[in-house]
């Protein structure tokens, strides 16, 4: 057993801290004397030795407590991550400091490479320790979500570019990541959206089910026919009644998403496919895409009027006027969902449109050749010019 003092002494760690340590209930000594000595055993030392490599990320107290009191914290696992990391964290320091040589002579370049993302793979291993049953539920085990993690590795230089352009800096970027992982209004709506795909494939709606056989009974009929959207209408109507998701403020909204999950997520498809027929959701998809019942959201109406002459200039005020709607409309939906989507996310998108080849592929598919560069363009002229 040692006293306070020989742990201070053998540690670095003041006694001051010590202390502390035991009033917020982050370390407790193994034993208190009569007369009031705290005094602490090798288990208690190597406890300590985990909350100094968590402290070496640069892991708040409050949060290290939260990781290490709770009932899925595995002590051997946590040292093979802060390993990891540490690793990580060493291997960037060295980095950076290659990189300050290189700017002091002259020789720097803008390099995203030696930034340090450990932040970033500290919150995903967080989430991971802290909410075990929602990764599983997303992505359907533990060891898919270790692979979601490596993933990420081998592409952080991309990440790191794209955290510094959204937001600012890695720090506000794992900020935000943790927001939107502990976000219980997209969680919410994630688990809504999951429930209705989850009773049509098990055919628990009984209308639905009825409703779903009728209309995929011939796959070779007219998606716009009349006898096909009577169909359309009445799963509409009936999944609206039957679905908070669809009904609630963003309602209509939530609904024509659902639809174009029919439409352009191939997972999905594969399943719709394989109970009703090849070929099957993207019929489900155009016919309740042309049903009465499903409105085009605010967003999408305003980009169709974005587009709908690319010879204007995108620097326009007109086309301005209408960039701004969409800004404010961008805003106000990620206020509702409480997503933190950074500062520069207008800039960040209009690079998308302007350089991603899946995004100008889909975008100049959807309306015309030409339009990703024109949305890309007012975009970025907005977002230089306007505070958002």
């Amino acid at each position: 057993m040692r006293t306070v003092k020989q742990v201070s002494d053998l540690t670095g760690i003041s006694v001051r801290a010590l202390h502390y340590y035991d009033e917020i209930g982050l370390l407790k000594p193994s034993e208190i004397t009569e007369t009031g000595y705290r005094l602490y055993n090798d288990e208690a030392l190597k406890t300590l030795q985990q909350i100094l490599f968590f402290k070496e990320l640069d892991i708040p107290l409050k949060e290290i407590k939260d990781i290490m009191s709770s009932p899925y914290f595995d002590k051997m696992q946590a040292l093979e991550n802060q390993k990891k990391l540490l690793i990580l964290k060493s291997k960037r320091l060295n980095g950076l400091i290659d990189l300050i040589n290189k700017t002091l002579k002259g020789e720097g370049t803008m390099d995203f490479r030696e930034f340090d993302m450990s932040e970033y793979y500290n919150v995903l291993e967080e989430f991971k320790t802290q909410h075990e049953d929602k990764v599983i539920k997303t992505y359907g085990s533990i060891d898919k979500y270790n692979e979601f993690i490596e993933k990420c590795k081998l592409k952080e230089d991309e990440i790191a570019k794209t955290a510094i352009k959204q937001y600012g800096s890695i720090k506000r970027y794992a900020k935000a990541v943790k927001n939107n992982l502990n976000n219980s209004a997209t969680s919410s709506l994630a688990e809504q959206y999951d429930e209705f795909k989850k009773d049509c494939i098990e055919d628990k709606n009984t209308k639905l089910k009825e409703l779903f056989k009728k209309l995929t009974s011939d796959l070779s009929k007219d998606t716009s026919s009349m006898e096909i959207q009577e169909i359309a209408e009445e799963i509409v109507s009936t999944a609206k009644k039957d679905y908070e998701v669809f009904n609630g403020e963003r309602g209509e909204d939530c609904w024509f998403y659902m639809v174009q999950i029919y439409l352009v997520l191939p997972e999905w498809a594969e399943l719709v496919d394989k109970k009703y027929g090849n070929g099957a959701s993207k019929f489900i998809g155009e016919a309740l895409k042309k049903s009465s019942g499903t409105k085009l959201p605010k967003l999408e109406e305003l980009y169709k009027k974005l587009v709908s002459d690319l010879s204007r200039d995108p620097h326009s005020k007109e086309v301005q006027e209408i960039t701004h709607d969409i800004a404010n409309e961008i805003k106000k939906q990620n206020e509702a969902f409480k997503v933190d989507v950074g500062e520069n996310y207008l800039g960040y998108v209009a690079d998308l449109y302007l350089s991603n080849d899946t995004c100008i592929k889909g975008v100049d598919g959807k309306y015309e050749k030409g339009a990703s560069e024109f949305i890309g363009k007012a975009l970025k002229f907005y977002s230089e010019n306007n505070k958002w």
